[in-house]
């Protein structure tokens, strides 16, 4: 096992992950700060909300880039003989939640960031791509239907935790389907906020094909 440099590609990982990109977008080509307006989160849904859908579609493409190519610093460490194979998953893992808490805690923007949810997207879209592919249909139905981001992505989290209970989904390694019922609860309670402003009534919606 080579520590020196799995340490230096965890850093990596993490670095990756902390790269302000709504708060960069914002302040380069709007002269503002994305965190002082709309939910004061930095990230694709408040970019979305306050700068509108191409400077939102730019962050959140680039915001699941973020944690898909972090995760891929597993594959790198594997390629250079630093990891036997049967841990290439717990190090993907590993460097996935160091990119998803670069973005929540990001060392570039005084550690005040968005709520990850993108980059959870891109992580397990390096690991379970299949799994991804259906979660993301999930996410763009409940858009379409009802608007609001915060209850797609919520359902598209809980979505990933069932389907590994299917036959045709299920991981080889059990830690993944572990791992999906966490990300779920996880994402449940990042958007405790929401839940409560979706419960009230005064969720902000999202504007799709000219609506309101």
């Amino acid at each position: 096992m080579n520590l020196p440099l799995i340490l230096a590609l965890l850093l990596a990982a993490y670095l990756i992950g902390s790269i302000p990109t709504a708060l960069w977008v914002g302040r380069r080509f709007f002269g503002l700060d994305i965190r002082e307006h709309g939910s004061g989160n930095a990230g694709a849904t408040n970019t979305f909300r306050v700068l509108g859908k191409k400077p939102g579609s730019v962050v959140m493409a680039i915001d699941i880039f973020k944690g898909w190519a972090a995760t891929m610093m597993a594959t790198v460490m594997l390629q250079q003989g630093a990891i036997a194979a049967d841990k290439l998953l717990y190090f993907q893992l590993a460097c996935g939640v160091l990119a998803v808490l670069g973005h929540i805690y990001p060392v570039f923007a005084q550690f005040r960031g968005g709520k990850g949810v993108a980059t959870v997207l891109g992580m397990m879209l390096a690991i379970a791509p299949a799994t991804v592919g259906v979660c993301i249909l999930v996410f763009l139905v409940v858009l379409v239907l009802f608007r609001y981001v915060s209850l797609a992505s919520m359902s598209a989290g809980v979505a990933f935790a069932l389907l590994q209970l299917l036959p045709a989904f299920r991981p080889q390694n059990p830690l993944l389907l572990y791992f999906g019922f966490i990300l779920a609860a996880l994402l449940i309670y990042t958007h405790r906020a929401n839940i409560g402003r979706l419960r009230a009534g005064n969720e902000s919606r999202v504007p799709l094909f000219g609506r309101k």
